[in-house]
């Protein structure tokens, strides 16, 4: 059974809360995607060279990168062949097969966060300027808090950007845990230290640390960066367990190109896609993958604090595919 067929069965005409998030998140994506392919099939009595060539452009249009789209579209035309398929109507469950077996089948990826067994798990947050960065620790804060039930700190090292500072103690305020600050402008490993002690101290499980966003000065922000990384080891060795970087999927491929340069500057774990209820060009999720083969570990749904939802790649496929599924 293919992918299209198990995420019918397993799907349509059922609804889960974490469901009907997918759904409405990715509806501008869906409602785009399956337009194009729906008006796409229309236009061909036959399925021919200038179909799959009007598919492409279509995927690249969606944000999926162009050597993954080569890929997608060389396997559809392989089974195409294979099956002897002549109607282009025939064929949107093997454009939804082949999208996402190469997702799935390239290497396994986990979407659960690495917590320490004994001692405290320390997650760095990295990600430029406007990504939602701030919002999504806060998220995260409460997603941690509620689904595993751990004790949760954040600390502001965004000390380069105004407001950081305040911004993320609100949250931490709203969500009624601690937040350990610095001033503007001062230096944001000691805050991170600060932090560490204090978490250590008081018994916490998990430590969220922010962090400046500058990459236009990526001399300036690795040297940060690995400052930040040699105190945390020194308090916590195995830390920090997760570097997550945060991209506002809105951006498309100037996201994608971010994303490449913070992971030449640190070790990313993994990647939390923000705003993707606010794009019509979900394919991001597949371009990560094979630009950095970085797994998409938590995607942003909506604004409201439960709306970070963890990656799940059949979630994402009905989401964005349901419109074709009818």
């Amino acid at each position: 059974m293919g992918f299209f067929q198990k995420i019918k069965e397993t799907f349509v005409g059922k609804s889960t809360k974490q469901n009907e998030k997918y759904v409405a998140g990715l509806d501008k994506s869906s409602a785009s995607f399956s337009s194009k392919i729906n008006a796409l099939a229309a236009r061909y009595r036959e399925i021919n060279d200038e179909y799959f060539d009007e598919l492409e452009n279509i995927l690249i249009m969606s944000d999926v990168g162009v050597n993954m789209v080569m890929k997608i579209v060389d396997e559809i035309k392989k089974e195409v062949r294979l099956e002897n398929i002549k109607d282009p109507h025939a064929i949107n469950d093997i454009i939804v097969d082949k999208m996402f077996v190469i997702y799935a089948n390239d290497s396994y990826m986990t979407t659960k966060i690495n917590y320490a067994e004994n001692d405290l798990t320390v997650i760095l947050m990295v990600g430029v300027n406007g990504a939602g960065k701030t919002t999504t620790i806060a998220k995260l804060a409460n997603k941690i808090m509620q689904e595993e039930g751990k004790k949760v700190m954040v600390a502001a090292g965004d000390t380069f950007r105004a407001g950081a500072i305040e911004q993320l103690a609100e949250w931490a305020n709203r969500l009624n845990i601690p937040c350990v600050k610095g001033k503007e402008g001062g230096d944001p490993s000691s805050v991170i230290f600060d932090a560490l002690e204090q978490a250590k101290a008081g018994g916490y499980d998990v430590l969220i640390c922010d962090t400046a966003g500058r990459l236009q000065n990526k001399v300036n922000l690795m040297k940060e960066l690995e400052k930040m990384n040699r105190i945390i080891k020194r308090v916590v060795p195995e830390g920090p367990q997760e570097t997550l970087l945060v991209v506002d999927a809105t951006t498309g491929q100037n996201g994608i190109s971010q994303a490449v340069e913070f992971s030449k500057i640190t070790d990313i774990t993994g990647i939390v896609l923000t705003k993707m209820d606010g794009t019509a060009k979900g394919g991001i999720i597949l371009s990560i993958k094979d630009m950095l083969n970085i797994p998409v570990k938590f995607i942003g749904l909506g604004e409201k604090i439960d709306d970070l939802q963890e990656f799940d790649l059949e979630q994402y496929i009905y989401g964005l595919c349901n419109d074709l599924m009818e």
